[in-house]
């Protein structure tokens, strides 16, 4: 897969098959759109085109709400990369975008930088300045610069909505297990190990402390995850706190992670984390000895998990 930082970079001499969209999660309901995508390739010569924006759209219009994502820019690129799609294209979008018309959007740059054959789109679909063009504007330049236009059904696009809606408010809740059906693959995010008070040491409980990659992503709810990472090749079973740490006073959220049978250094190192299962919420004890208790039982849970699975 080709990615381009812009639409300016993008070239192509065959003709496109192009859909557009925020695609934060590319879970199960974008995936159905990126293979009806993909099957408008079959025996035609042309190139499928994703174009997506490096935020979300209502963030730069409407600046009193702040969405929070779940896929960073990356992880986006090697998801939509499984999926065979030929070209992505991750366009900055600004005030300046958002002032293109209907028209000057479908002729300068569907048109003339995408060199588009078809648009695959929702019904509910809306662009150009003030978000004034529509479903029915799209056919109408369709006609006129000799592109086809498919319509993304209601129920699709409602499937669509709900799916995000749900994701973000089962990770918020701590239903990790429903947001991963949702999304068809296990919620991650990434960060760089470094090192912290190295409390967990003295109860037997090493943690690696983890600095998260991107703070526009969502983050889980307070509490105790089952978790799985891969480490230099290969897969590391483990559990995860995210919180305050009130055993100890802990005044800002830290992620530690402590993972089954490893020991290697990680420090300095980015690894990926794979949320599985929520355990519990996380619970202030009045001494180190208990708190090394309930991760045993937390452990105990894990392993069970990880038997059954």
């Amino acid at each position: 897969m080709k990615v381009f930082q812009s639409i300016s970079e993008f070239n192509c001499t065959k003709k496109t098959v192009v859909t557009l969209g925020t695609f934060d999660g590319v879970h199960l309901g974008h995936q159905k759109i990126i293979n009806r995508l993909l099957n408008s390739l079959e025996n035609q010569n042309l190139e499928s085109v994703v174009l997506t924006f490096t935020q979300h759209p209502r963030n730069v219009l409407y600046t009193e709400t702040k969405i929070k994502l779940l896929n960073t820019n990356e992880e986006k690129v090697q998801l939509l990369e499984k999926k065979g799609v030929n070209n992505l294209i991750i366009q900055n979008f600004d005030t300046a975008f958002s002032e293109l018309s209907g028209e000057e959007f479908v002729k300068n740059i569907l048109v003339e930088k995408l060199n588009i054959q078809k648009i695959i789109i929702g019904y509910d679909h809306r662009f150009g300045k003030n978000r004034l063009s529509d479903i029915h504007d799209l056919i109408y330049f369709g006609k006129k610069y000799h592109f086809d236009v498919e319509q993304i059904s209601a129920q699709e696009i409602n499937d669509i909505s709900i799916s995000s809606t749900q994701i973000r408010k089962s990770i918020s809740e701590g239903n990790i297990k429903l947001a991963n059906q949702y999304l068809g693959y296990n919620y991650t995010f990434s960060g760089i190990v470094v090192s912290g008070r190295q409390l967990g040491r003295t109860i037997n409980f090493p943690t690696a402390n983890l600095v998260l990659e991107n703070n526009q992503k969502i983050t889980p709810k307070i509490g105790v995850y089952i978790v799985e990472s891969v480490i230099q090749n290969k897969r590391i079973e483990g559990m995860m706190n995210i919180g305050y740490k009130p055993t100890i006073d802990g005044k800002e959220i830290s992620i530690e992670v402590h993972f089954f049978d490893f020991n290697q250094d990680i420090y300095d190192q980015k690894i990926t984390v794979s949320l599985l299962e929520y355990i519990r919420d996380e619970i202030k004890f009045d001494s180190f000895e208990e708190l090394q208790v309930q991760l045993q039982k937390d452990k105990k849970i894990s392993f069970e998990y990880f038997n059954k699975k």
